[in-house]
């Protein structure tokens, strides 16, 4: 080896004597030592020199420099990842230190990682406590069992599956519906319905749809009306177990159910997700296959949770100009707060001003993690000059490890952007897209000095 200094590798060695199933007992008489000493080298109280190392060697037959080096390159890139926290923005921080404390001192290192992950999750703790509107909030409550579940309903896409079987046999959805009820499909003016996309008139068992709608939505408004009824007994079964605070956040529960049959109905998972690597995530290439909307299969990127069927896992969201966030799925686990303003350098908030383009951006927060994003508006409604559509901005974010995977990613990713998951939770000094100071941070007075920066922070 090229340093003689001893080195403390204690987790790395418990763990291999418990992958290769030994006591300490075991492995103290393999190496000539006492089990007391393997306890005290596992708990890092003395050190793995070089001639115990090229022992554990030849004896386990690994690689020496693979087992030196892992713990502590680990624990440097992790560690790496946390001191880049604005936070220590003021301290020097050499890279040959950060390596140094990983491989002297793993105990110390994996202490300090967990006392920052507990530092951030009660700063995000902390914000979302002062912006808190409403426990109660039904639509939270809605959000948050579709997150317990990972956006993913097994009984529900099994089902949708056979369905879509059924409605291929029977040539459409409408065919289907009359063989199936006797049911009719009509599209009628909006003035007819009274403003409504989709009504069931059971007294003449029609369905009538919004002739104003484009396919994309006319199909959806169909399948959501088989969703509610053939697979009322799914649905039902999904939410037994579940106690909701308001009628109001079972209802919405319902619809995002429904909602999620209809597009298992639309592109049907096993179809869809062998699509989706042939396409390589290419959401138009998808939306024209599937003959469904850019934001209908943005939205069914996110609930391919399927075991032994696994895809890309992504976080989803919609907002509108202002903002506003009307939708939100994460199967990503991507950090977003849960209240409050996000961060205005996403892309997601600036893609209003090209309507219909795809943007890509690399996203960079505070502690290191990064996200391969790509946003792009969508227009709601409309059809007739008396009903102007919505618009709105959605995005679809993964890992940055997955970028690869993605069309978007072919011409090569962009330098990663720096943003924070809201500005109570970021401690990035110069920014000045900040509307708010980080919780924790004393406020600079700026009598006689005024950065470009909303806010000076006090660095003590």
């Amino acid at each position: 080896m090229a340093e003689s200094r001893p080195l403390y590798l204690g987790p790395r060695l418990r763990r291999l004597r418990r992958e290769l199933g030994l006591t300490q007992q075991a492995m103290g008489a393999d190496l000539g030592i006492s089990p007391s000493y393997v306890a005290l080298l596992e708990r890092n109280q003395r050190p793995l020199t070089a001639d115990l190392l090229l022992r554990l060697a030849k004896s386990y037959k690994f690689d020496l420099a693979e087992f030196a080096g892992e713990d502590s390159e680990d624990y440097a890139r992790r560690i790496g990842d946390a001191l880049r926290d604005p936070i220590f923005a003021d301290i020097d921080l050499p890279t040959l230190e950060i390596a140094d404390l990983a491989t002297s001192f793993p105990g110390v290192s994996e202490a300090l990682l967990r006392l920052y992950g507990a530092y951030t999750r009660e700063q995000r703790a902390l914000a979302e406590r002062r912006d808190t509107p409403d426990e109660n909030d039904p639509v939270a409550e809605a959000r948050r069992f579709v997150a317990r579940e990972r956006n993913y309903f097994h009984a529900l896409d099994t089902r949708a599956e056979e369905l879509a079987a059924e409605i291929a046999r029977a040539g459409s959805a409408a065919e289907w519906l009359k063989a199936r009820s006797g049911a009719r499909v009509r599209y009628l003016p909006p003035d007819v319905l009274m403003g409504a996309m989709r009504r069931y008139d059971r007294h003449n068992e029609q369905l009538l749809i919004d002739d104003t709608l484009d396919g994309a939505s006319r199909a959806f408004q169909v399948a959501t009306h088989i969703a509610y009824t053939a697979l009322r007994k799914e649905i039902a079964a999904a939410t037994a177990s579940q106690s909701f605070a308001t009628p109001t956040a079972a209802a919405l529960v319902r619809r995002a159910l429904a909602s999620y049959g209809a597009a298992a109905i639309l592109m049907p998972y096993d179809r869809f997700a062998r699509a989706v690597e042939a396409r390589a995530y290419d959401v138009e290439a998808l939306s024209r296959q599937f003959s469904t909307s850019f934001e209908q299969v943005a939205h069914r990127l996110t609930t391919l949770n399927k075991p032994g069927m696994l895809r890309v896992p992504f976080f989803f969201i919609r907002v509108d100009p202002a903002g506003n966030v009307s939708k939100r799925l994460d199967g990503a686990g991507f950090p977003f707060a849960a209240h409050g303003g996000g961060c205005p350098l996403w892309s997601v908030h600036s893609v209003f001003r090209t309507p219909g383009e795809i943007v890509t951006q690399m996203l960079e927060l505070p502690d290191g993690q990064r996200f391969f994003s790509i946003a792009r508006t969508v227009r709601a409604g409309g059809g007739s000059i008396d009903r102007p559509p919505v618009t709105r901005a959605i995005a679809l974010a993964c890992s940055a490890e997955h970028a690869d995977k993605l069309a978007y990613a072919r011409q090569g990713l962009p330098e990663p952007t720096p943003i924070g998951v809201t500005c109570r939770l970021c401690n990035r000094p110069s920014c000045t897209a900040r509307s708010a100071p980080p919780v924790g941070r004393e406020i600079l007075a700026d009598d006689y000095r005024r950065d470009a920066a909303p806010f000076g922070f006090d660095d003590h």
